[in-house]
């Protein structure tokens, strides 16, 4: 006894020591975050220009970093560091499931509210969007007083009538506006972000952000692009349109590379308009690779000074971007699917148990035999704890590619063995479902899967740890009977044991297009057992065990890599000939050299991290493999009857309570809302636009103060 008490203070006194190590971070992340901002504040006005701007240029002489030096340390360094912090933040919260149930101060700043326009958001994030807009238009009025005031001087030396030079400057400011959403475009998509996950969020629930950055910005930059079209027609200098490279108003500046930059960038933005990217969804896939052309133009459009002004989320960007290159060219092991009669297939894949990963986690899917292109994301329905070896995702058919992979499964003739290649999982950090004391989970259709995993996660607990957990309401809308079926997939096909689960869970299932239950009895859900190749690798963590430490290793030392590098090349390359070369066409040299640099850090360091925890997992692998061979050893009629059997004893009774099915209507979501009980219960919705809008209209009503609302949607 009195060793547990030992044990247990010292727990308590490490996790006290690692909250206030998390605690001091954040502090002081905020305080280098607020710097960068003063810095973006600072940057239009006269003290900039007037102070800041012959300190750069005076530091243009040094031999070892030139014009980059104070710019990456006024801008690229914070927003690295911040990541850094980040990582490390992140690291030390692994495993901290919260179920602090003291009162949230900031209850009703989370209340959601709709807007047209930007769809479902709160209080918090509509200020923080309110903020952003306003540091744009401090920016774009800042600079158009800064440069109205000599404008009649440079009217005159261009020969230009001064509303012309006007129109010019304009054109010149709506541009630069541009780069501060440019700046910020990169960081909701970059999906293993440590930023994001510091911020508590995922790269699915900030997809919006990437949305409203980029409308802003192709605004801006179309605006920008067509207003100098207009301006060199005016005055009759439609020739600058065709200049590579040149300096204008002292500025390098590559009209052919801008212009190209925002042509790619059109095609991008004509093809996310929802109307367009659903109806034609592959279309949108496809154009929006053009990101590449368009980074690529706007570094040789702008030069070495805008690219470390925007460095920060595009190098984070590229170091997540290459990860996830390096996890998808490995086979992974695909072990089984469970074919279900609603047109819905579960595909099992073979994982490390180093692998641990969150409740509502999405992992993108690729199967070269339908498309060697496409990737498609899922919701992973499967535990890490309750299936150490199995990752589960759930895909329904709803478009040409999911309908591939149905038909190519669920076919007679059915293959042995399925190619398959992932990303991820990602998800959030941490969860928070132990807070409430109620769960009120809303789905429609497909909707159920992150649901799923959210209560294998509290079967786990419930059975395992112990731990009290909340009241489990599950309420899931289907067109027919026959999607029943979707409601097998909340127990794993491993029949994992569920004989000690005190989860109270209650169903409540609505048919939509079926008024009485049908005579027919639904057909059997089936297993398919694949035979993968010895080359095929489980599922395992890109960066370990310790990922979120590797990532920080990858970010600060590939930085300090580039600089060395692009040091010792000013030094003894740029340098030697800047004197004695024409400076602009130089710059496109400078400009594609840093940025090679950049790539090749990233890619050596990023490659030498994979590598590393790559061969750390070979021997468990090996196990796994060895196991695997010995329990599948017989033959396939064998296996699929096994598996068929072992579906059947599924202990279902044992976890759920009570479960009533209703025909012919739709569920009174404001009734059951309201009628929940409990002082903390949570709302949790996925399903159609409607559902979600109809929810959060009820949490912000104000009829019910216990609610606490949360939007899982992964249509984007």
């Amino acid at each position: 006894m009195e060793e547990d008490k030992m044990l247990s203070a010292s727990h308590g006194g490490g996790a006290k020591a690692t909250n206030i190590i998390r605690g001091a971070i954040v502090g002081l992340c905020i305080i280098v975050f607020l710097g960068y901002i003063m810095m973006w504040c600072i940057m239009p006005t006269d003290t900039y220009y007037n102070k800041w701007v012959p300190h750069i240029m005076a530091s243009t002489n040094s031999t070892y970093f030139g014009l980059q030096g104070p710019i990456l340390l006024d801008f690229t360094f914070p927003i690295l560091f911040i990541a850094v912090m980040g990582c490390i933040y992140t690291h030390l919260g692994k495993g901290m499931e919260s179920s602090d149930k003291k009162k949230d101060p900031f209850k009703k700043l989370r209340r959601p509210m709709i807007i047209k326009g930007l769809g479902i958001v709160s209080w918090i994030e509509l200020f923080f969007f309110a903020m952003f807009i306003l540091l744009c238009l401090w920016y774009f009025s800042s600079f158009m007083h800064f440069w109205y005031e000599k404008i009649n001087m440079e009217a005159m030396s261009r020969g230009d009538k001064l509303w012309q030079a006007k129109l010019e400057r304009f054109a010149l400011v709506i541009g630069l506006a541009g780069n501060v959403c440019l700046t910020f475009l990169f960081f909701p998509v970059t999906r293993g972000s440590s930023i994001l996950a510091f911020l508590g969020l995922t790269s699915e629930a900030s997809i919006k952000y990437h949305i409203w950055l980029g409308h802003l910005s192709m605004t801006m930059f179309t605006a920008h692009g067509f207003s100098y079209l207009i301006y060199w027609a005016l005055t009759h200098r439609l020739s600058e349109a065709l200049k590579w490279d040149e300096m204008w108003d002292q500025t390098y500046v590559n009209n052919i590379a801008g212009e190209l930059c925002l042509l790619s960038g059109l095609v991008m933005w004509s093809t996310t308009f929802p109307s367009i990217r659903r109806r034609m969804f592959e279309v949108f896939y496809y154009t929006h690779n053009l990101y590449i052309l368009f980074i690529i133009f706007y570094i040789l459009h702008k030069g070495l000074f805008f690219i470390c002004i925007m460095l920060p989320g595009m190098y984070l960007f590229v170091i997540d971007r290459f990860l996830r290159f390096l996890q998808s060219r490995q086979k992974v092991r695909l072990v089984s699917a469970r074919v279900l009669p609603c047109e819905t297939v579960e595909l099992n894949f073979s994982k490390s148990r180093a692998l641990n990963y969150t409740p509502t986690s999405t992992m993108f899917v690729n199967i070269p035999i339908i498309s060697k292109l496409q990737w498609h994301p899922f919701t992973v329905t499967s535990n890490s704890h309750l299936e150490p070896d199995t990752l589960s995702v759930v895909i329904k058919c709803e478009g040409s590619w999911t309908k591939k992979l149905y038909d190519l499964i669920s076919s007679p003739s059915s293959v042995d063995r399925l190619q398959a290649s992932i990303e991820g999982p990602y998800g959030p950090p941490t969860t928070h479902f132990l807070r409430h004391d109620m769960l009120v989970m809303a789905s429609g259709g497909s909707g159920i899967t992150p649901f799923i995993s959210i209560i294998r996660d509290l079967m786990f607990m419930s059975s395992a740890r112990k731990c009290k957990t909340p009241k489990l309401l599950l309420i899931s809308t289907f067109r027919n009977s026959s999607h029943l079926s979707m409601l097998d997939l909340l127990l794993p096909v491993s029949g994992a044991s569920a004989g000690s689960c005190n989860l109270d869970l209650q169903i409540e299932a609505y048919v939509t297009r079926e008024k009485v239950q049908p005579l027919e009895k639904a057909e059997p859900s089936r297993i398919i057992r694949f035979r993968p190749l010895p080359s095929d690798s489980p599922i395992s963590p890109n960066l370990g065990k310790n990922s979120w430490l590797w990532l920080a290793a990858i970010i600060s030392s590939s930085f300090v890599i580039f600089l060395l590098i692009l040091g010792i090349i000013t030094r003894y390359y740029i340098y030697p000939i800047d004197h004695n070369t024409n400076k602009v066409n130089l710059m496109t040299r400078r400009t594609v050299l840093t940025t090679l640099i950049i790539c090749f850090s990233i890619a050596i360091t990023a490659t030498a991290a994979f590598l590393w925890n790559k061969n750390q997992n070979v021997k468990e692998t090996k196990q796994i493999q060895d196991l695997e061979d010995s329990t599948t050893g017989g033959s396939s009629g064998s296996m699929h009857d096994a598996a068929d059997r072992e579906l059947e004893s599924l202990p279902h009774q044992s976890l759920v309570k009570s479960m009533k099915v209703h025909y012919g209507a739709r569920p009174d979501l404001k009734r059951i809302l309201l009628q929940s009980k409990g002082s903390s219960v949570g709302a949790l919705v996925c399903g159609p636009k409607q559902m979600r809008h109809d929810v959060a209209a009820i949490c912000s009503s104000g009829l019910a103060e216990n609610l606490h609302f949360e939007s899982i949607s992964f249509s984007w």
